[in-house]
C-alpha cells in the first residue's frame, strides 16, 4: 500500500472554526512520526490508537502512552494516535471542502485511520461507545463488523470495559483482556506474517489466527443463543480450534516494560498536568465493588530502583513538575516509605512536586504524607470509605471503622492539612436510606474532630457522592442496581440533612451526581449483544460524548433502550436493576478472567449474610495472608510479587 497522503493542509484551513483547534494539531514533545514503510524488509504493521473521547481526557491516558511507545520501539511497526472529535469539528469534517469530507485522521501525521491495519480503542468506560461509532463513521470504515471488507482495519477494542465486549460485539471485530505490552506485540506478529503470505483467506482468516491463539477475542466466531425467559442458553464457538474461553493476559515483570519511557507533553491542557508512575498493578484487598482490583489480579510491584529510574527520566524527559504514584492503592506498596523518602530527598528544594492520587484510610500515615509535601505543595487529602455505615462497609468488604477514619482525619487536621475529601457510593446492594444518612454523621464528626485537634475553624470536609454500578467479574456482578429515582432520593435527604446542620453546614462541601447516567452504564457494562441495537439507535440520533454531563442525554438512552429491547423480550430494567441467579449464564462466562465464578458467589453470599447480620466474614488481604482462593493465580500460572526488595533509589544524590 502506497503511503496515504496527509490531510493536514486541508484541514488547517478549517481549524480556525472550532474550538480548540491546538488539540488537532499534534507534534507533542516525545510523539512519534515515523515512514509509512517503517520494515527494513518484510511488512510494516500499522497501527491506529484511540482513547474515545477528547484530547484533554485522552492524551493523558497512561494505557494509550505505554502502547504507543512500546509498538512504535519496533523498526517494523508504525503507531498513531487519534481522539474523539468534538461535535463542531464532527460537523466541519463532514462538510469538508472541495475534495469531500475529512476523515478521521490520526493527530502525529495526519493520516486517514482507515488506512491502517488495525485500528486499537483502549475504553476505560463504557459510555464511550458512541464516541467509538463516530470515529468509525467519520473514518468510512463500515459501523458493522460483518461488513467490512480486506482494506478496512481490524478493529480492536481493550481496556477495563472490554472485559465484557458483548454490547459492541457487532462493532468490533476483536477484543483483547488484560495487560496490553505483549500482547499488541504478538498480534502484531500475526498481521506481519498473514500480510508476508500475500494475506491468504482475506479479513476472514486473518482473525481466525488471532483468534485460536486464546487471546483475543473474536466476536463472530461465537453463537449466543437464548431461552423464552431473555437469559441466555449458550455461547458456543462456530469454527473449529476456536477455545470456548478467552483469557487474560498478564504482564509479571513490571521492571522490563518501563513505560512510559518519553511521556507526551500534552499541546492544551488537559485533565492531568503531571508525569505518572505506576508503581504497582493489581489489588487483593477484596473490595466487592471494585471491578478494577478484581480484573487485575495478581498485585506485581514495581522495585524501588525502577520507580526512581523511572520518575527521573520521566521529569528529564518532559519538563513536568508534579510526579504521581499510581496504583489503585499506592500507599499499599511495600516500600511507599523508601520512595517517599528517598524521592523527596532527591528533590527537595527542586520545583518537583510528589502527589499520591490514591490512598486508603488504614494504609495512611502523617510520615508519608509529610515527605509529599516537603516542597511545600500541601493540597487536600482524599479517602475512600465508600460506605456511610459500618454495617454498609463491612457488606463491601471495605474494613475501615468510624474510628480508623476519625483517627486518621484528626492526625491530617493536626499536622496542618486543612482539608479532606471523602468520596462514597450510593445504591450499594442491601443498602438502606439510614446507611446514606450516616455519611452525614460522619462528615459531621469529621469536621468536630478537625476543629479540635487544630483549634481552628476554617477546617473543610468535602462529601463526593457516586451511583454504584454492578461491573461484571465482580462478587456484586448478580445485583440488582438500584434505580435511578431512589438513588436521587437518598441523595436529596442526605443533601438536606447536611444543609439544615447550622453548626457544620458551611464547612462540608457535597458534590453528587445524579443516577441516570449510571442506570445507562449499568445497561452498557452488564448487557449482551441485544444492546448493540440500543446503542447504534442513541448515536444515530446524536449522541456524543455521553460521559459528559452536558452532553448525556438520559431520555435518549431510555427512550432507545425501551423500543430497541422491546423486540427482543427484555428491557432496561431487566438488564439493571434485575438481580441474577447463579445458574444465569452471564454475558462474559466465556471471558476468563482468571477468577474463579463459585468463588465470586460464594463472596456475594457473604456480602448478604453479613448484610442480614448472619454472619460476619471478612475477606483478608492475601499479599499477607494465605490464600483465599480467588483462582487467579493457578488459573493464570501468575503469582503475587511483592517486596521487600532491599535495593535502594539510584542514583541517591539530591537534585
Amino acid at each position: 500500500m502506497s503511503a496515504p497522503a496527509s490531510l493536514f493542509a486541508r484541514l488547517e484551513p478549517l481549524l480556525p472554526t472550532v474550538s480548540k483547534p491546538i488539540q488537532y494539531v499534534g507534534g507533542e514533545l516525545n510523539s512519534t512520526v515515523k515512514d509509512w514503510d517503517s520494515a527494513l524488509e518484510g511488512e510494516t504493521v500499522r497501527w491506529a490508537l484511540m482513547y474515545p473521547d477528547a484530547y484533554e481526557v485522552g492524551l493523558p491516558n497512561q494505557g494509550v502512552q505505554i502502547l504507543y511507545e512500546v509498538l512504535n520501539e519496533r523498526d517494523w511497526i508504525v503507531a498513531e494516535r487519534t481522539y474523539s472529535v468534538w461535535p463542531d469539528m464532527e460537523a466541519v469534517m463532514r462538510s469538508g471542502d472541495a475534495q469531500g469530507p475529512i476523515p478521521q485522521f490520526t493527530v502525529d501525521a495526519h493520516r486517514p485511520v482507515r488506512a491502517f491495519d488495525v485500528f486499537g480503542l483502549s475504553f476505560s468506560t463504557e459510555l464511550g461507545y458512541t464516541n467509538m461509532l463516530t470515529a468509525l463513521d467519520l473514518a468510512g470504515i463500515p459501523l458493522h463488523a460483518a461488513d467490512r471488507g480486506d482494506d478496512d482495519p481490524v478493529v480492536l477494542a481493550g481496556g477495563h470495559a472490554a472485559f465484557n465486549p458483548e454490547p459492541i460485539a457487532d462493532f468490533v471485530d476483536a477484543a483483547v483482556l488484560g495487560d496490553g505490552e505483549e500482547v499488541v506485540l504478538a498480534i502484531s506478529e500475526v498481521v506481519r506474517e498473514w500480510k508476508g503470505e500475500g494475506r491468504p483467506g482475506g479479513r476472514d482468516e486473518l482473525l481466525r489466527r488471532l483468534a485460536v491463539s486464546g487471546g483475543v477475542y473474536v466476536p463472530r466466531f461465537y453463537d449466543v443463543s437464548y431461552a423464552p425467559s431473555g437469559e441466555i442458553a449458550a455461547v458456543e464457538p462456530n469454527r473449529p480450534g476456536v477455545p470456548h474461553r478467552v483469557r487474560k493476559h498478564t504482564l509479571m515483570d513490571l521492571d522490563a516494560w518501563p513505560y512510559p519511557a518519553k511521556p507526551l507533553v500534552p499541546l492544551a491542557e488537559t485533565v492531568h498536568e503531571r508525569f505518572s508512575v505506576e508503581i504497582f498493578r493489581g489489588c487483593t484487598r477484596g473490595c466487592r465493588f471494585c471491578q478494577a482490583g478484581m480484573i487485575t489480579r495478581p498485585v506485581r510491584e514495581r522495585s524501588i530502583e525502577t520507580i526512581g529510574a523511572m520518575v527521573e527520566n520521566g521529569i528529564r524527559k518532559s519538563g513536568f513538575e508534579e510526579v504521581g504514584l499510581l496504583s489503585l492503592s499506592s500507599a499499599d506498596h511495600t516500600e511507599i516509605a523508601d520512595v517517599a523518602t528517598g524521592l523527596a530527598d532527591r528533590y527537595e528544594g527542586s520545583n518537583v512536586s510528589l502527589s499520591l492520587p490514591s490512598t486508603r484510610v488504614d494504609a495512611f500515615n502523617i510520615t508519608l504524607a509529610n515527605e509529599f509535601s516537603r516542597n511545600g505543595r500541601r493540597s487536600g487529602l482524599t479517602f475512600a470509605p465508600e460506605g456511610g455505615s459500618e454495617r454498609m462497609r463491612a457488606v463491601i468488604n471495605k474494613m475501615v471503622t468510624e474510628e480508623d477514619l476519625i483517627r486518621t482525619v484528626a492526625t491530617a487536621y493536626g499536622n496542618g492539612w486543612r482539608q479532606v475529601k471523602l468520596y462514597f457510593m450510593c445504591g450499594l446492594p442491601t443498602e438502606t436510606d439510614e446507611d446514606v444518612l450516616a455519611i452525614a454523621d460522619l462528615a459531621r464528626e469529621v469536621i468536630r474532630k478537625g476543629r479540635e485537634v487544630s483549634g481552628r475553624n476554617d477546617i473543610r470536609c468535602t462529601v463526593s457522592i457516586g451511583g454504584f454500578v454492578p461491573k461484571p467479574h465482580t462478587p456484586f456482578q448478580w445485583a440488582a442496581q438500584l434505580d435511578h429515582e431512589t438513588t436521587d432520593e437518598r441523595l436529596r435527604k442526605l443533601r438536606d440533612v447536611v444543609r439544615a446542620d447550622k453548626k457544620f453546614a458551611r464547612a462540608i462541601g457535597f458534590r453528587y451526581h445524579d443516577g441516570q447516567p449510571g442506570t445507562i452504564e449499568g445497561l452498557l457494562s452488564r448487557g449482551d449483544r441485544r444492546v448493540g441495537a440500543v446503542i447504534e439507535r442513541v448515536w444515530r440520533e446524536g449522541g456524543r460524548f455521553d460521559g459528559w454531563s452536558e452532553h448525556f442525554s438520559y431520555d435518549r438512552w431510555a427512550t432507545a433502550a425501551d423500543e430497541e429491547l422491546a423486540r427482543q423480550g427484555v428491557s432496561l430494567a431487566w438488564f439493571t436493576t434485575r438481580e441474577r441467579g447463579y445458574d444465569e449464564t452471564l454475558p462474559w462466562d466465556h471471558l476468563d478472567s482468571g477468577l474463579d465464578k463459585d468463588w465470586l458467589w460464594a463472596d456475594w453470599e457473604d456480602a448478604l449474610a453479613i448484610a442480614d447480620g448472619s454472619a460476619a466474614v471478612e475477606v483478608e488481604d492475601c499479599r499477607w495472608t494465605p490464600c483465599y482462593d480467588c483462582g487467579v493465580c493457578p488459573e493464570m500460572g501468575t503469582d503475587i510479587q511483592i517486596g521487600p526488595t532491599g535495593q535502594k533509589l539510584l542514583p541517591l544524590s539530591v537534585v
